[in-house]
């Protein structure tokens, strides 16, 4: 499993919020979940508090390496740098994948939804992964 380099100044534990969520695809491979990750075009269809996808300068719908996007999520705008962008290799042993999201944040926002009950950045994390692999799922098996 490769860990995730983060910015100083966002490391988990240091910051007003961090939540970490995971969901394990049985029968699924990391590049058929990847092609619903990767093309931002897909986002809304598996989750419902995603709008105001865009790229500038041409670029999108599928990321990339360094690249500036932006989206709002629930009301918060979102602006998006890909600092780390690695594909899923061929080698997946288990007939399965484990996707892992895992996010810190700084600032008003964060501190609020760290005490909240339910901690509804964590709960969003979930129905996204969840949807992710739903549609992964469905995908494959109407082929």
């Amino acid at each position: 499993m490769n860990s995730i380099v983060w910015p100083e100044k966002y490391t988990p534990g240091t910051t007003d919020n961090f939540v970490s969520n995971e969901v394990i695809g049985k029968g699924l491979t990391a590049a058929e979940v990847w092609t619903y990750l990767n093309d931002t075009s897909y986002w809304k269809s598996y989750y419902k508090n995603v709008s105001k996808i865009g790229f500038d300068g041409g670029a999108g719908p599928t990321l990339s390496p360094n690249l500036d996007f932006r989206f709002t999520t629930f009301v918060f705008p979102v602006l998006a740098h890909g600092s780390e962008y690695v594909p899923p290799t061929p080698r997946q042993p288990g007939n399965r994948v484990r996707v892992l999201t895992q996010e810190s944040q700084i600032g008003q926002p964060g501190k609020e939804m760290a005490v909240a009950k339910p901690n509804p950045m964590l709960n969003a994390h979930q129905d996204w992964l969840d949807g992710l692999v739903r549609t992964a799922r469905e995908k494959r098996n109407s082929k």
